[in-house]
């Protein structure tokens, strides 16, 4: 191999630091319809497949990856951030989760609304450092919590908000034990979702709508109504 080809190999082997690329790669501007929340966000030149490790790239055989779901504004999240702002008494005091937090825009809200605290949630790795970047652009306190919880018990909240939690039947299927316990335990849930297809709506109350787009829309699609809703027993 020559010098150069090993040298673009050591380069490719190199895992870009994801709070520097997503400060010089992405766009911290105010989300459509939540202009009080500024977050960092993807555009057409962000480049977020260099964000992914070597190991995870795709060699040919296999699909590209899904684009990182915490670098874009969801429907189910802004409808619940535009919630709890213009209805601050539903988080003023609370411990509140933000469930599934992706960029952490529902726990940033809840915040700058009034919440005593805020948990966020999220898995993805780039999305944690993401949240916390996102955060202090807002100059927000929030707990983020980097690991599955739906496994175990909730934690110490009195409300959580799930934007976007049933956008996968997989993923769905794992919400709802989770979700129970919550309700099991004396926790209000708030579910915000444009109406996906594995949107359990027989366990959901209708709260409101708002018109907000959501990721993967067109540019310049018209935006769609999208709810916020209240978790209910099966036994209501």
């Amino acid at each position: 191999m020559s010098d150069y080809s090993a040298g673009k190999a050591r380069e490719r082997g190199k895992r870009l630091d994801p709070a520097d690329f997503i400060k010089a790669n992405m766009r911290l501007a105010p989300v459509p319809s939540v202009p009080e929340v500024r977050l960092y966000q993807a555009h057409p030149g962000s480049g977020l497949r260099r964000l992914l490790e070597p190991e995870d790239e795709s060699d040919g055989s296999r699909p590209d990856p899904q684009p990182p779901y915490w670098a874009y504004a969801w429907a189910g999240g802004t409808v619940l951030a535009r919630y709890v702002l213009d209805r601050p008494s539903i988080v003023a005091g609370k411990r509140v989760l933000d469930l599934g937090a992706g960029s952490g825009l529902v726990g940033i809200a809840a915040v700058k609304a009034g919440a005593r605290a805020a948990i966020a949630a999220e898995i993805d790795r780039n999305g944690v450092v993401a949240l916390r970047l996102n955060a202090q652009a807002n100059g927000v306190a929030i707990e983020i919590v980097g690991t599955d919880i739906t496994a175990g018990p909730p934690p110490a909240v009195d409300l959580v908000l799930a934007g976007d939690v049933f956008y996968a039947q997989d993923v769905g299927q794992r919400m709802m034990p989770f979700l129970d316990r919550c309700l099991a335990s004396g926790i209000d849930v708030l579910v915000g979702d444009p109406g996906r297809t594995n949107l359990p709506l027989s366990r959901l109350r209708l709260l409101t709508e708002y018109q907000v787009p959501d990721f993967g829309d067109a540019k310049g699609a018209a935006a769609k109504p999208s709810g916020v809703f209240r978790f209910e027993p099966e036994d209501r």
